[in-house]
Protein backbone atom coordinates (compact mmCIF):
# COMPACT_ATOMS: atom_id res chain seq x y z
CA UNK A 1 0.00 0.00 0.00
CA UNK A 2 1.32 3.45 -0.92
CA UNK A 3 2.39 5.81 1.88
CA UNK A 4 2.11 9.59 1.96
CA UNK A 5 5.19 11.80 1.72
CA UNK A 6 6.78 12.34 5.15
CA UNK A 7 7.22 16.09 4.55
CA UNK A 8 4.62 18.13 6.45
CA UNK A 9 1.76 19.54 4.36
CA UNK A 10 2.76 17.44 1.33
CA UNK A 11 -0.21 15.45 0.03
CA UNK A 12 1.69 13.56 -2.63
CA UNK A 13 2.32 9.83 -2.50
CA UNK A 14 5.81 8.68 -1.59
CA UNK A 15 7.91 7.32 -4.41
CA UNK A 16 10.89 6.07 -2.45
CA UNK A 17 12.46 5.35 0.98
CA UNK A 18 15.59 7.34 1.90
CA UNK A 19 17.93 4.84 3.54
CA UNK A 20 19.96 7.48 5.41
CA UNK A 21 17.00 9.02 7.24
CA UNK A 22 14.38 6.21 6.81
CA UNK A 23 11.73 8.60 5.46
CA UNK A 24 9.19 7.94 2.70
CA UNK A 25 9.36 10.87 0.28
CA UNK A 26 7.61 11.89 -2.89
CA UNK A 27 9.62 12.32 -6.07
CA UNK A 28 9.99 16.11 -5.63
CA UNK A 29 11.03 16.00 -1.99
CA UNK A 30 13.27 13.00 -2.58
CA UNK A 31 15.11 15.04 -5.22
CA UNK A 32 15.31 18.09 -2.89
CA UNK A 33 16.52 15.89 -0.03
CA UNK A 34 19.23 14.41 -2.22
CA UNK A 35 20.31 17.87 -3.40
CA UNK A 36 20.44 19.07 0.22
CA UNK A 37 22.72 16.21 1.21
CA UNK A 38 25.01 16.80 -1.77
CA UNK A 39 25.23 20.52 -0.97
CA UNK A 40 26.66 19.64 2.46
CA UNK A 41 29.69 18.08 0.77
CA UNK A 42 30.96 21.46 -0.44
CA UNK A 43 31.87 22.88 3.02
CA UNK A 44 33.53 19.56 3.88
CA UNK A 45 35.59 19.85 0.71
CA UNK A 46 36.54 23.41 1.67
CA UNK A 47 37.65 22.26 5.15
CA UNK A 48 39.64 19.41 3.66
CA UNK A 49 41.33 21.79 1.22
CA UNK A 50 42.18 24.13 4.09
CA UNK A 51 43.74 21.22 6.00
CA UNK A 52 45.69 20.26 2.87
CA UNK A 53 47.00 23.83 2.61
CA UNK A 54 48.10 23.71 6.25
CA UNK A 55 49.97 20.46 5.67
CA UNK A 56 51.66 21.85 2.55
CA UNK A 57 52.97 24.84 4.50
CA UNK A 58 53.86 22.85 7.63
CA UNK A 59 57.43 23.50 8.70
CA UNK A 60 58.72 20.24 10.16
CA UNK A 61 61.78 21.96 11.62
CA UNK A 62 59.57 24.30 13.64
CA UNK A 63 57.39 21.41 14.86
CA UNK A 64 60.34 19.37 16.13
CA UNK A 65 62.45 22.39 17.07
CA UNK A 66 61.98 21.95 20.82
CA UNK A 67 62.74 18.22 20.66
CA UNK A 68 65.86 18.82 18.55
CA UNK A 69 66.96 21.38 21.11
CA UNK A 70 66.72 18.72 23.83
CA UNK A 71 68.80 16.35 21.70
CA UNK A 72 71.37 19.09 21.12
CA UNK A 73 71.54 19.80 24.86
CA UNK A 74 72.05 16.08 25.51
CA UNK A 75 74.84 15.97 22.91
CA UNK A 76 76.59 18.97 24.41
CA UNK A 77 76.25 17.52 27.90
CA UNK A 78 77.82 14.22 26.75
CA UNK A 79 80.65 16.08 25.01
CA UNK A 80 81.24 18.11 28.13
CA UNK A 81 81.45 14.97 30.26
CA UNK A 82 83.97 13.43 27.83
CA UNK A 83 86.02 16.64 27.85
CA UNK A 84 85.97 16.71 31.65
CA UNK A 85 87.16 13.08 31.82
CA UNK A 86 89.91 13.84 29.30
CA UNK A 87 91.10 16.85 31.32
CA UNK A 88 91.09 14.86 34.57
CA UNK A 89 93.18 12.09 33.04
CA UNK A 90 95.63 14.59 31.52
CA UNK A 91 96.06 16.19 34.93
CA UNK A 92 96.50 12.75 36.49
CA UNK A 93 99.21 11.95 33.93
CA UNK A 94 100.98 15.26 34.58
CA UNK A 95 100.87 14.73 38.34
CA UNK A 96 102.32 11.25 38.03
CA UNK A 97 105.29 12.34 35.89
CA UNK A 98 105.80 15.50 37.96
CA UNK A 99 105.95 13.39 41.11
CA UNK A 100 108.71 11.22 39.62
CA UNK A 101 110.69 14.21 38.38
CA UNK A 102 110.37 16.00 41.70
CA UNK A 103 111.64 12.95 43.54
CA UNK A 104 114.69 12.74 41.30
CA UNK A 105 115.38 16.45 41.71
CA UNK A 106 115.31 16.08 45.50
CA UNK A 107 117.80 13.19 45.35
CA UNK A 108 120.11 15.24 43.08
CA UNK A 109 120.03 18.09 45.59
CA UNK A 110 120.87 15.69 48.40
CA UNK A 111 123.88 14.30 46.46
CA UNK A 112 125.08 17.79 45.61
CA UNK A 113 124.87 18.74 49.25
CA UNK A 114 126.82 15.61 50.26
CA UNK A 115 129.59 16.27 47.72
CA UNK A 116 129.81 19.95 48.76
CA UNK A 117 130.16 18.88 52.38
CA UNK A 118 133.01 16.45 51.57
CA UNK A 119 134.82 19.07 49.51
CA UNK A 120 134.40 21.64 52.26
CA UNK A 121 135.83 19.27 54.86
CA UNK A 122 138.63 18.15 52.46
CA UNK A 123 138.11 14.62 53.64
CA UNK A 124 136.61 11.59 51.91
CA UNK A 125 136.98 7.82 51.62
CA UNK A 126 136.80 5.24 48.86
CA UNK A 127 133.54 4.07 50.35
CA UNK A 128 132.10 7.62 49.98
CA UNK A 129 133.20 7.72 46.33
CA UNK A 130 131.68 4.31 45.60
CA UNK A 131 128.36 5.20 47.25
CA UNK A 132 128.12 8.51 45.37
CA UNK A 133 128.98 6.82 42.06
CA UNK A 134 126.34 4.13 42.63
CA UNK A 135 123.68 6.68 43.53
CA UNK A 136 124.40 8.81 40.46
CA UNK A 137 124.27 5.71 38.26
CA UNK A 138 120.86 4.84 39.72
CA UNK A 139 119.62 8.37 39.05
CA UNK A 140 120.72 8.07 35.42
CA UNK A 141 118.70 4.87 35.08
CA UNK A 142 115.64 6.54 36.55
CA UNK A 143 116.04 9.52 34.21
CA UNK A 144 116.27 7.14 31.23
CA UNK A 145 112.98 5.58 32.27
CA UNK A 146 111.33 8.99 32.49
CA UNK A 147 112.69 9.93 29.04
CA UNK A 148 111.28 6.71 27.65
CA UNK A 149 107.89 7.53 29.23
CA UNK A 150 107.39 4.11 30.74
CA UNK A 151 103.70 4.63 31.42
CA UNK A 152 100.86 2.41 30.27
CA UNK A 153 97.59 3.98 29.08
CA UNK A 154 94.66 1.58 28.90
CA UNK A 155 91.52 2.78 27.18
CA UNK A 156 88.26 1.12 26.31
CA UNK A 157 86.02 2.10 23.39
CA UNK A 158 83.04 4.28 24.33
CA UNK A 159 79.93 2.15 23.88
CA UNK A 160 76.83 4.14 22.94
CA UNK A 161 73.55 2.45 23.82
CA UNK A 162 70.75 3.45 21.45
CA UNK A 163 68.37 3.19 24.43
CA UNK A 164 70.03 6.25 25.98
CA UNK A 165 67.60 8.28 23.87
CA UNK A 166 63.96 7.25 23.61
CA UNK A 167 61.66 9.07 21.19
CA UNK A 168 57.94 8.43 21.46
CA UNK A 169 54.75 10.35 20.93
CA UNK A 170 53.53 12.12 24.04
CA UNK A 171 50.12 10.87 25.10
CA UNK A 172 48.04 12.00 28.01
CA UNK A 173 45.51 9.97 29.93
CA UNK A 174 42.86 11.30 32.22
CA UNK A 175 43.69 10.56 35.83
CA UNK A 176 41.28 8.63 38.02
CA UNK A 177 41.85 9.95 41.54
CA UNK A 178 38.69 8.41 43.01
CA UNK A 179 40.83 5.58 44.39
CA UNK A 180 43.95 7.54 45.34
CA UNK A 181 46.45 5.07 46.78
CA UNK A 182 47.96 5.66 50.25
CA UNK A 183 51.19 7.63 50.14
CA UNK A 184 54.25 5.43 49.76
CA UNK A 185 56.69 8.06 50.98
CA UNK A 186 56.55 11.01 53.37
CA UNK A 187 59.10 13.74 53.93
CA UNK A 188 58.67 15.27 57.37
CA UNK A 189 59.47 18.93 57.87
CA UNK A 190 60.72 20.84 60.92
CA UNK A 191 58.26 23.13 62.69
CA UNK A 192 58.01 26.51 60.98
CA UNK A 193 58.56 25.11 57.48
CA UNK A 194 56.38 26.67 54.76
CA UNK A 195 53.88 24.40 53.02
CA UNK A 196 54.63 25.68 49.50
CA UNK A 197 55.84 23.14 46.90
CA UNK A 198 56.45 23.25 43.15
CA UNK A 199 58.26 21.12 40.58
CA UNK A 200 59.84 21.20 37.15
CA UNK A 201 60.71 18.11 35.09
CA UNK A 202 63.58 17.11 37.38
CA UNK A 203 63.09 18.40 40.91
CA UNK A 204 60.50 19.26 43.52
CA UNK A 205 61.24 22.49 45.38
CA UNK A 206 60.13 22.62 49.03
CA UNK A 207 60.96 24.42 52.26
CA UNK A 208 62.51 22.51 55.14
CA UNK A 209 63.33 25.14 57.71
CA UNK A 210 65.77 26.80 57.43
CA UNK A 211 66.53 25.66 53.87
CA UNK A 212 65.01 25.54 50.43
CA UNK A 213 65.53 21.98 49.17
CA UNK A 214 65.48 20.24 45.80
CA UNK A 215 64.09 16.68 45.88
CA UNK A 216 64.70 14.33 42.95
CA UNK A 217 62.38 11.70 41.48
CA UNK A 218 63.65 9.12 43.95
CA UNK A 219 62.52 11.50 46.70
CA UNK A 220 66.07 12.22 47.84
CA UNK A 221 67.15 15.71 48.84
CA UNK A 222 69.96 16.50 46.40
CA UNK A 223 70.55 20.23 46.97
CA UNK A 224 69.67 22.86 49.53
CA UNK A 225 70.31 26.51 50.30
CA UNK A 226 69.69 28.62 53.37
CA UNK A 227 66.49 30.70 53.07
CA UNK A 228 66.76 33.98 54.98
CA UNK A 229 64.02 35.99 53.25
CA UNK A 230 61.08 35.39 55.59
CA UNK A 231 57.72 34.01 54.50
CA UNK A 232 57.16 32.11 51.23
CA UNK A 233 53.79 32.71 49.56
CA UNK A 234 54.19 30.80 46.31
CA UNK A 235 56.58 29.24 43.79
CA UNK A 236 56.57 28.48 40.07
CA UNK A 237 59.03 27.39 37.37
CA UNK A 238 60.09 29.38 34.30
CA UNK A 239 61.53 27.24 31.51
CA UNK A 240 62.43 30.44 29.65
CA UNK A 241 64.58 31.77 32.50
CA UNK A 242 65.57 28.25 33.62
CA UNK A 243 64.85 29.41 37.17
CA UNK A 244 62.39 28.81 39.96
CA UNK A 245 60.44 31.94 40.87
CA UNK A 246 59.81 32.32 44.61
CA UNK A 247 57.57 34.92 46.23
CA UNK A 248 59.13 35.74 49.58
CA UNK A 249 57.13 38.25 51.56
CA UNK A 250 56.82 41.31 49.31
CA UNK A 251 59.81 40.49 47.07
CA UNK A 252 60.11 38.19 44.05
CA UNK A 253 63.24 36.03 43.85
CA UNK A 254 64.88 33.80 41.23
CA UNK A 255 66.44 30.49 42.32
CA UNK A 256 69.02 28.77 40.09
CA UNK A 257 68.62 24.99 40.46
CA UNK A 258 72.25 24.41 39.41
CA UNK A 259 74.07 26.87 41.65
CA UNK A 260 71.23 27.34 44.20
CA UNK A 261 71.89 31.07 44.07
CA UNK A 262 68.99 33.36 45.04
CA UNK A 263 68.62 36.72 43.30
CA UNK A 264 66.17 39.54 43.92
CA UNK A 265 64.16 40.62 40.84
CA UNK A 266 64.89 44.34 40.95
CA UNK A 267 62.43 45.27 38.18
CA UNK A 268 59.34 44.10 40.12
CA UNK A 269 57.95 46.50 42.70
CA UNK A 270 57.64 45.30 46.29
CA UNK A 271 54.00 44.40 46.92
CA UNK A 272 51.94 41.93 48.89
CA UNK A 273 52.15 39.22 46.22
CA UNK A 274 50.19 36.04 46.95
CA UNK A 275 50.61 33.77 43.89
CA UNK A 276 52.64 33.41 40.70
CA UNK A 277 52.59 31.42 37.46
CA UNK A 278 54.49 31.42 34.14
CA UNK A 279 53.96 30.93 30.43
CA UNK A 280 56.88 30.74 28.00
CA UNK A 281 56.67 34.49 27.50
CA UNK A 282 55.07 36.03 30.59
CA UNK A 283 55.07 35.95 34.38
CA UNK A 284 51.72 36.48 36.12
CA UNK A 285 51.58 37.73 39.72
CA UNK A 286 48.46 38.23 41.83
CA UNK A 287 47.59 40.17 44.95
CA UNK A 288 44.63 39.65 47.27
CA UNK A 289 42.84 41.86 49.76
CA UNK A 290 40.83 44.96 48.97
CA UNK A 291 42.95 45.68 45.90
CA UNK A 292 43.00 42.18 44.39
CA UNK A 293 44.78 42.31 41.05
CA UNK A 294 46.65 40.28 38.46
CA UNK A 295 49.76 41.71 36.81
CA UNK A 296 51.42 40.42 33.65
CA UNK A 297 55.20 40.78 33.18
CA UNK A 298 57.25 40.08 30.07
CA UNK A 299 60.13 37.73 30.93
CA UNK A 300 62.73 38.76 28.34
CA UNK A 301 64.92 40.68 27.79
CA UNK A 302 64.04 42.19 31.18
CA UNK A 303 61.19 41.30 33.51
CA UNK A 304 58.88 44.26 33.01
CA UNK A 305 55.19 45.02 33.57
CA UNK A 306 53.00 44.98 30.44
CA UNK A 307 49.42 44.63 31.77
CA UNK A 308 47.40 44.98 34.97
CA UNK A 309 43.87 43.83 35.83
CA UNK A 310 42.33 44.80 39.17
CA UNK A 311 39.02 44.57 41.04
CA UNK A 312 36.18 44.99 40.35
CA UNK A 313 37.06 43.90 36.79
CA UNK A 314 38.32 40.47 37.87
CA UNK A 315 36.42 40.00 41.12
CA UNK A 316 34.09 41.90 43.47
CA UNK A 317 35.31 44.15 46.26
CA UNK A 318 34.54 41.48 48.87
CA UNK A 319 36.43 38.79 46.91
CA UNK A 320 40.06 37.76 47.12
CA UNK A 321 42.24 35.98 44.56
CA UNK A 322 43.74 32.95 46.26
CA UNK A 323 45.68 31.38 43.40
CA UNK A 324 46.43 31.65 39.67
CA UNK A 325 47.83 28.96 37.39
CA UNK A 326 48.69 29.20 33.68
CA UNK A 327 47.70 26.53 31.16
CA UNK A 328 47.74 26.92 27.37
CA UNK A 329 46.66 30.55 26.89
CA UNK A 330 44.34 30.38 29.92
CA UNK A 331 44.56 31.08 33.64
CA UNK A 332 42.93 29.02 36.36
CA UNK A 333 41.88 31.48 39.08
CA UNK A 334 40.76 30.54 42.62
CA UNK A 335 38.52 33.24 44.12
CA UNK A 336 37.19 33.43 47.68
CA UNK A 337 34.15 35.53 48.58
CA UNK A 338 34.78 36.88 52.06
CA UNK A 339 31.23 37.96 52.89
CA UNK A 340 29.56 34.79 51.56
CA UNK A 341 32.44 32.58 52.75
CA UNK A 342 32.27 30.84 49.39
CA UNK A 343 34.91 29.55 46.98
CA UNK A 344 35.02 29.09 43.21
CA UNK A 345 37.42 28.32 40.38
CA UNK A 346 37.29 30.19 37.08
CA UNK A 347 39.01 29.60 33.77
CA UNK A 348 39.97 32.90 32.15
CA UNK A 349 41.77 34.04 29.03
CA UNK A 350 45.43 34.78 29.72
CA UNK A 351 45.27 37.66 27.22
CA UNK A 352 42.10 39.45 28.34
CA UNK A 353 41.14 37.71 31.61
CA UNK A 354 37.63 37.21 30.17
CA UNK A 355 35.82 34.38 31.98
CA UNK A 356 35.42 31.12 30.02
CA UNK A 357 33.69 29.09 32.75
CA UNK A 358 33.14 29.24 36.50
CA UNK A 359 32.49 26.56 39.13
CA UNK A 360 31.38 27.29 42.68
CA UNK A 361 32.22 24.76 45.40
CA UNK A 362 30.13 23.77 48.42
CA UNK A 363 33.03 24.66 50.73
CA UNK A 364 32.37 27.08 53.58
CA UNK A 365 35.51 29.20 53.99
CA UNK A 366 36.02 29.89 57.69
CA UNK A 367 39.69 30.86 57.34
CA UNK A 368 41.77 32.73 54.81
CA UNK A 369 44.73 30.38 54.53
CA UNK A 370 44.78 30.27 50.75
CA UNK A 371 43.04 27.65 48.63
CA UNK A 372 45.36 26.39 45.92
CA UNK A 373 45.18 24.30 42.75
CA UNK A 374 47.41 22.35 40.40
CA UNK A 375 47.15 21.30 36.77
CA UNK A 376 46.55 17.63 35.93
CA UNK A 377 46.78 15.80 32.61
CA UNK A 378 44.26 16.51 29.82
CA UNK A 379 43.81 20.14 31.01
CA UNK A 380 42.06 19.05 34.21
CA UNK A 381 42.46 20.73 37.61
CA UNK A 382 42.84 19.70 41.24
CA UNK A 383 41.88 22.08 44.06
CA UNK A 384 42.85 21.58 47.71
CA UNK A 385 40.12 22.09 50.31
CA UNK A 386 41.85 22.20 53.68
CA UNK A 387 38.59 23.16 55.43
CA UNK A 388 37.02 19.73 54.86
CA UNK A 389 40.21 17.76 54.08
CA UNK A 390 39.30 17.11 50.44
CA UNK A 391 40.81 17.21 46.97
CA UNK A 392 38.43 18.48 44.27
CA UNK A 393 39.01 17.09 40.77
CA UNK A 394 37.69 19.44 38.04
CA UNK A 395 37.26 18.61 34.33
CA UNK A 396 38.59 20.91 31.60
CA UNK A 397 34.99 22.01 31.00
CA UNK A 398 34.54 23.27 34.57
CA UNK A 399 32.56 20.36 36.04
CA UNK A 400 33.23 18.62 39.37
CA UNK A 401 34.56 15.19 38.41
CA UNK A 402 35.56 13.63 41.73
CA UNK A 403 35.73 14.58 45.39
CA UNK A 404 38.60 12.79 47.15
CA UNK A 405 38.58 12.58 50.94
CA UNK A 406 42.10 13.08 52.30
CA UNK A 407 43.45 11.83 55.62
CA UNK A 408 44.93 15.20 56.58
CA UNK A 409 44.42 18.86 55.74
CA UNK A 410 45.94 19.39 52.25
CA UNK A 411 47.43 22.83 51.68
CA UNK A 412 49.36 22.41 48.44
CA UNK A 413 49.33 19.80 45.68
CA UNK A 414 51.62 19.19 42.72
CA UNK A 415 51.93 16.67 39.88
CA UNK A 416 55.56 15.48 39.86
CA UNK A 417 56.64 12.76 37.40
CA UNK A 418 54.27 9.83 38.06
CA UNK A 419 53.39 11.04 41.54
CA UNK A 420 50.83 13.30 43.15
CA UNK A 421 52.58 15.29 45.87
CA UNK A 422 50.44 16.67 48.68
CA UNK A 423 51.75 19.15 51.24
CA UNK A 424 50.09 18.89 54.65
CA UNK A 425 50.64 20.39 58.08
CA UNK A 426 53.39 17.97 59.10
CA UNK A 427 55.07 17.00 55.84
CA UNK A 428 54.92 16.17 52.15
CA UNK A 429 53.22 12.96 50.95
CA UNK A 430 54.04 11.19 47.67
CA UNK A 431 51.28 9.15 45.99
CA UNK A 432 51.86 6.95 42.94
CA UNK A 433 49.28 7.53 40.22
Amino acid sequence: MSQPCAVAKCNRTSRGLCDCCTQHLCLQHLSEHNASLISQLNPLTDELNALGDRFSTLNIQEVVGGCRQKLEEWRMDCHQKIDCLFERKCQELDRLVDKKVKKQQEEILQIKSKIAELIRDQETTRQDIDELTSTIHHLKQQMDKIDQTCLTITTRPLLIDDKLICIKEATEHELDLSTLSPHHKEICRPAGSRKVIYSNDQFLLMHQKPNLCLVDREMNTVKKVLWTHGDIHDMCWSATLNRFIVIGGRIVYLLDENTMSIDNVQTIEERNWVSCTCSDTFLFLSRNGRDSSVMKFRLLPLIELVMKWKSPNICAQAEYIQDILYNGETLGVIIQNKSERSLRIELRSADTLDCIWSLRFDTVCNENLGFRCCLLTCDEWLVVDYETERLLHITKYGKLKTTIKYNASPYRVNLFANMLVVSTTNGVNFHKI
